[in-house]
Parts: C-alpha cells; sequence; structure tokens
C-alpha cells in the first residue's frame, strides 16, 4: 500500500501523473527528476502483453542490442573447446571450458551473468537443465547463446545485447540501462527494447498486444509510457 513506501518514494509518486501516459521522452525525464539514490538505479521497461503465456505458440522471447550498452559488468560463462574456445577467451569471456565447467556448475558455480554454448557442447550442457534453468542461465538458441561463433556471441553481449522473455503472468521487464545515463541514451535504449518486444509479437496473438508499458528505476514509481507509436494494428 501507498504508505507502506518509503517518504523518498510516496514524493516521487507526487511528482507525476499517475492517470497520464507520457511519451517515451517525456517518461525518462520524469523519471530523472525523481530524487536519486546512493547507489546507480538500473532503469527497466516492463509490458504487460496480451497474449496467453500458457499457450506454447504465444511465448515472447527474443534479444535486443542496446544502442548505448546496459552499464553493466556482464560475466559470461562459454562452454566450448578447440578453436571456439579460444575465440571465446580472446574476446574477453571471464570462463571457458567444457567437461571442466559443466563439473563446477553441478558443484554450485553461479559467478555469472549469461551462459554461452557451441551446439557440439549441448549435447552435455543439457544436463544442467535444473541447475542453469531455473536461473534463466541456460543456453538457448533463440537468444543466441548457442552458436558457433562465440566470439561473436561474447561481443554481443558485453556490449549490452539484452534478452527478454515472457513470465507466467504475461509480463516481460527488461534492463534499458542506469539512472546516471543521459536521457538520450535512455530514450534510445528504451526505444530499441520497445520495438523488439514488438516485433517478437507471436502471428497467433490476437487483440491488443501491447496492453501497457512503464518505464522504472530500482527505487522509483512506474512511469506510463503510451504505447500508440508502436502499436501496428
Amino acid at each position: 500500500m501507498q504508505r507502506d513506501r518509503s517518504k523518498r518514494y510516496r514524493a516521487a509518486v507526487g511528482q507525476i501523473d499517475r492517470t497520464k501516459a507520457y511519451n517515451l521522452s517525456e517518461a525518462v525525464l520524469a523519471l530523472k527528476k525523481m530524487s536519486t539514490t546512493k547507489f546507480d538505479q538500473t532503469v527497466t521497461v516492463s509490458f504487460r502483453l496480451g497474449v496467453d503465456p500458457k499457450q506454447s505458440d504465444q511465448m515472447v522471447r527474443g534479444t535486443c542490442p542496446l544502442p548505448h550498452g546496459s552499464g553493466k559488468q556482464v560475466r559470461v560463462l562459454v562452454f566450448a573447446e578447440g578453436a571456439a574456445a579460444k575465440a571465446a577467451q580472446d574476446s574477453g569471456a571471464e570462463y571457458v571450458g567444457f567437461k571442466d565447467m559443466i563439473q563446477k556448475c553441478q558443484e554450485g558455480f553461479q559467478d555469472f551473468d549469461v551462459a554461452i554454448a557451441t551446439p557440439a557442447a549441448m549435447a552435455e550442457v543439457r544436463k544442467l537443465g535444473k541447475v542453469l534453468g531455473p536461473r534463466g542461465l541456460m543456453p538457448n538458441p533463440k537468444a543466441g547463446t548457442v552458436t558457433d561463433d562465440t566470439a561473436k556471441a561474447v561481443q554481443e553481449v558485453k556490449a549490452g545485447r539484452v534478452e527478454f522473455k515472457l513470465d507466467k503472468n504475461g509480463n516481460v521487464a527488461v534492463p534499458v540501462g542506469k539512472f546516471s545515463f543521459e536521457e538520450k541514451a535512455l530514450v534510445e535504449n528504451g526505444n530499441a527494447v520497445i520495438e523488439a518486444v514488438v516485433r517478437a509479437r507471436p502471428a497467433t496473438a490476437k487483440g491488443h498486444y501491447l496492453e501497457s508499458v512503464t518505464i522504472s528505476a530500482t527505487m522509483s514509481p512506474g512511469v506510463h509510457v503510451d504505447p500508440a507509436p508502436y502499436l501496428r494494428v
């Protein structure tokens, strides 16, 4: 409830019109006017989508390169051997290996943000489904994390490619940068993400697809973004 929120949060709520859907530039400006915190908050665009998450043919999933990066240092683990392993190392992956890394993960190692695997390695990596799956770390072809071109995959992830996936309640949340980013950078990153989610619309989805779009920082209320400019129906 509102009265259970912090004084800073309640003050931030008072700075925005909760009944208004702002264009993205206005929404970012409103967000940036809210009081800051001692840490650099993550800015996230959240979606309520008009799809049925229980239907496999209405899954929404994909990736999006952020024009200005995510502002986060991404730690990458690559399951690979031979030339693909060397390419991953040369591209800056923190952890590279095959059976040794599989065993390490089985023993509880999860000190990484993204896992990449070659198609050949996936036969063994699939055994980690129960370990990596719950944290969303399982390599997946649709996310670009199962590939023979490990160098490209590592570089894209390091540069700020983000992954999005529909949750069981029909929502998607995607980080688009840090509160310290300039307004222009947050707007361009936000536009890229919204357009990527629109492109990922399932062919079987009916009616309104973007039911709501909001942008928020870690400790701030959400600012409603007008979805009309992005609608293609």
